[in-house]
């Protein structure tokens, strides 16, 4: 019989009365529970966020009867019921001044229906201080706050200034709540993808514990290898079997695409759910978290802060930065990190910063592939055309061909481009040959003043070197007399040696050219 996967569902009530998978998270909900009164989560999203939230609505609400079996279960002695807050900013486009005030009226509308409201209460901070006073008169005990997805309104108003300083002043306010009415608050918790420094909520809030970087609460969404092995057997049995893989490979392979990600120096691994849950559900591989969406501004703010992106595969960070946004513009990484595409691959104690890379193959080949199309022209529009062209080139040893495509992915650069072209082309060849990698061997170096790379097919050896402002022949010399082929001299693959010249005055490839080894 087949199982239940709750893909798109974040109602804890839904999955357990629904008989629909559901790995147990409620020890880590306790000890939240038991162990503070106020707290921020960040995790990328459909990372189980919401479900979170859900999770401890069910609990504050005393829903005792949706906990049996769990730990939870086990662990309370009373159940006892609280009023509660849930405050979703996902479901809303934010693209007026009006439109988060629509939000928050249509939630303390909801709320005033049950607690009443008085007339001084004009502003959304006043009315929602003013329901949870009356709130806790009226239960007779303090309130609990949950706040999903709280930084929404932040993010789809980036790169607009006037708007995120009307949301950042509206959310200071009233956030601000949750430190006037401590008296009538038993827990809160929000969640978010990113934090926002500048945001009182953080600034002000001292009592705000955030533990998205805390050992102690890694594991409190997404997967771990441990509950992999517990939870998932009959999955990854059925997946093997539909895939006609061994077992062993199908947990490899589920560790390659889905797992990686670490909230903590040293910590467990923890898979992405969204991706586990549906490779289950189809029974076949797919970029699924990455296919939800990487939003338009990443890209933006990559070239504004004019970001080399072969740092993305060993980026470093201070501890700091990782924990919150300033400048979005001016420094990438935490965004990078925060919202999933990058994470924590090491830490250096002796000068204390944070080692970076990406978590997996869903994401490394996924944004790869989405940021070909912006930083490259594609003649034909479309990615997987080109891509597949150009690795079908390399492995027939078409060299005219596949350096005609290379030449056409620098074609009509952008004008913000211009004033930088050293990094653009450097930024092209990354993901160009990023991307080849996956499906050829590619070993690619620099160092100042050079780019040499190497490709490795079943076939063919290409050693490529690349100049600037120089010739093509200058590059087939430098082959030459640094013997960057001599390691392949023995190896029974046809060798080419390919020199590169790029030219700002054509802004592009001006000329190459190849020699063979026979």
């Amino acid at each position: 019989m087949s199982r239940l996967y709750p893909i798109g569902i974040q109602s804890f009530e839904k999955i357990r009365e629904g008989g629909y998978v559901y790995v147990d998270k409620t020890a880590w909900i306790y000890r939240l529970i038991t162990g503070g009164n106020y707290y921020f989560l960040s995790r990328p999203r459909r990372f189980g966020k919401s479900l979170l939230i859900s999770t401890l609505e069910a609990y504050f609400q005393g829903k005792k009867e949706l906990f049996e079996g769990l730990s939870i279960g086990r662990l309370e002695r009373e159940w006892m019921k609280y009023p509660v807050f849930h405050l979703d900013l996902n479901a809303q486009k934010y693209e007026s001044v009006q439109d988060l005030a629509n939000m928050l009226n249509m939630a303390l509308t909801r709320w005033e229906k049950l607690y009443g409201k008085e007339d001084s209460e004009t502003s959304p901070s006043l009315r929602f201080q003013g329901v949870i006073r009356r709130a806790s008169e009226t239960m007779g005990c303090k309130v609990a706050i949950l706040v999903d997805e709280y930084d929404k309104p932040l993010l789809q108003t980036i790169g607009n200034e006037v708007l995120q300083a009307e949301y950042r002043n509206t959310l200071k306010a009233f956030y601000g709540v949750l430190k006037s009415c401590d008296q009538y608050i038993r827990f809160a918790l929000l969640t978010g993808v990113t934090k926002f420094n500048k945001v009182s909520v953080f600034s002000d809030l001292n009592n705000l514990r955030d533990i998205s970087m805390l050992r102690e609460y890694e594991n409190i969404c997404g997967i771990s290898e441990e509950e992999l092995y517990r939870d998932f057997v009959p999955d990854v049995e059925a997946l093997a079997e539909a895939g006609g893989v061994q077992l062993e490979d199908t947990y490899k392979r589920l560790k390659e695409w889905y797992d990686g990600y670490h909230f903590t120096p040293d910590g467990a691994d923890i898979y992405n759910p969204f991706s586990l849950l549906n490779t289950f559900a189809n029974r076949e591989f797919g970029s699924y978290w990455f296919e939800t969406g990487t939003p338009t501004f990443l890209v933006t703010m990559l070239k504004e802060s004019r970001y080399n992106l072969q740092r993305l595969t060993g980026e470093v960070a201070m501890a700091d930065s990782l924990q919150g946004i300033n400048s979005m513009s001016n420094n990438p990484v935490p965004y990078l990190y925060q919202s999933g595409y990058l994470t924590i691959k090491g830490y250096n104690r002796e000068f204390q910063v944070y080692e970076l890379g990406f978590p997996n193959k869903e994401v490394e080949e996924g944004f790869t592939k989405f940021l070909l199309p912006c930083y490259a022209h594609l003649d034909s529009g479309n990615t997987a055309f080109e891509l597949m062209s150009f690795v079908k080139e390399v492995r027939e040893g078409n060299i005219e061909g596949f350096m005609h495509r290379l030449q056409s992915f620098f074609a009509d650069i952008p004008y913000e481009m211009t004033r930088d072209l050293e990094l653009h082309y450097q930024n092209v060849l990354f993901i160009v040959f990023k991307l080849l990698g996956f499906y050829t061997q590619v070993e690619y170096h620099t160092s100042q003043g050079r780019i040499d790379l190497v490709l490795k097919t079943d076939n063919y050896i290409y050693v490529m070197e690349f100049k600037l402002e120089g010739t093509a022949e200058e590059a087939i010399r430098q082959i030459e007399e640094k013997n960057y082929a001599l390691p392949f001299a023995s190896d029974s693959r046809k060798l080419y040696k390919i020199g590169i010249n790029f030219s700002n005055q054509i802004r592009g490839i001006e000329a190459w050219k190849a020699v063979s080894n026979s």
